[in-house]
């Protein structure tokens, strides 16, 4: 099974446009296939996940959300939010548009003025160098732990998102469930919550 980092289509305003004789780049942080092809084989590839949470009135986490996902190949798995920070774009801004992509735009993500990851995951093309594995790249990955206050309506290639409890998020079946070793990124946010047991 080919174990990816999620990427999302290019958007609508990842268009371009013209300034009289020649193509403009409306967003110049967007690779096109080809140059991300070639980035991918000789850069390590920034990205961003967020591990979405409910908390109650007290501010303690109820709920780990889980996406669940369909592969171009067909398959169903299991992930996280999670994609490419483009050039010129802040964290926050990649980690909210990622979040507003994969949860729909009435999640209402509750993001600091300076969000700090809880762990840097760094995925590898090659099983085993790490805990995470994604077969096209090697990518560096901020995570952080984003409460979500609103609606979660899935997007993109996302079918839905799945609540569970600290208890069953921490599970082994869970962990198996989930691509590219987010099993240990899931149960190190739950360690970083103060959840793990």
């Amino acid at each position: 099974m080919a174990v990816r980092t999620p990427d999302p289509g290019p958007e609508p305003d990842d268009d371009f446009g013209f300034d009289g004789a020649r193509p403009v780049d409306a967003n110049p942080g967007w690779l096109s296939d080809i140059e991300l092809e070639e980035a991918r084989r000789r850069l390590p590839m920034l990205y961003v996940e967020a591990v979405p949470v409910i908390t109650d009135g007290s501010g303690q986490v109820t709920s780990i959300g889980v996406l669940l996902r369909s592969t171009p190949l067909g398959e169903i798995t299991r992930t996280i939010v999670s994609g490419r920070v483009r050039y010129g774009e802040t964290i926050r801004d990649a980690l909210f548009r990622h979040v507003e992509n994969d949860l729909g735009p009435m999640a209402f993500p509750l993001l600091p003025a300076s969000p700090a990851p809880f762990a840097v995951a760094e995925y590898f093309p090659i099983p085993g160098v790490s805990a995470f594995h994604d077969d096209r790249q090697h990518a560096v990955s901020l995570a952080f732990v984003v409460p979500v206050t609103g609606t979660c309506e899935p997007r993109q290639d996302a079918l839905e998102v799945t609540w569970f409890s600290p208890e069953e998020a921490a599970s082994d079946a869970l962990a198996a469930d989930l691509e590219g070793g987010r099993g240990t990124l899931i149960r190190q946010a739950l360690a970083h919550l103060g959840l793990l047991r």
